[in-house]
């Protein structure tokens, strides 16, 4: 898959996850077009990119006791893991293995933007409003009543 643009239908509400998912989505299309010689460096800042987002993010999960951040981490340590798999490949100079799986994020980003992201918003959103941690079966519900207020 090409690089994505950021746009405004993919803002949650959330603005430290809105501003980290902009920044990452504009990296990763600086990336995907990065001369050789720039790639390594590169691709060793998107590893710690995300690192330092799905930190910031698990933290929020753990503020709030989101009902699925065990499934939530999970996705976010098998993306961190992929690419500490292929960094070593990189470093060696297999620049098209870095390339392959750079392609492969900005899918798996809006699967987990619209699933497992929309879902932390709306339970920050409903922690704002009740001060109590959201329940997994409104979290649910209140997912499928925006998925199906989209289509």
């Amino acid at each position: 898959m090409l690089a994505i643009r950021w746009t405004s239908e993919m803002l949650l509400g959330v603005p430290e996850m809105d501003n980290a998912h902009q920044r990452l989505l504009e990296e990763l299309g600086r990336l995907a077009i990065a001369p050789c010689e720039q790639f390594r460096a590169g691709f060793q800042a998107l590893i710690t990119t995300f690192e330092r987002d799905f930190q910031e993010e698990e933290a929020l999960m753990e503020k709030i006791k989101f009902p699925a951040r065990r499934v939530h981490h999970e996705q976010h340590t098998h993306v961190v893991n992929g690419l500490l798999h292929v960094e070593p490949l990189v470093a060696l100079g297999d620049i098209e293995a870095g390339r392959h799986v750079v392609k492969q994020l900005p899918q798996w980003f809006l699967m987990h933007l619209s699933s497992m992201d929309l879902m932390l918003a709306i339970a920050l959103d409903m922690v704002k409003m009740s001060h109590n941690p959201p329940p997994a079966v409104l979290l649910r519900t209140e997912r499928a009543r925006l998925i199906n207020c989209l289509d």
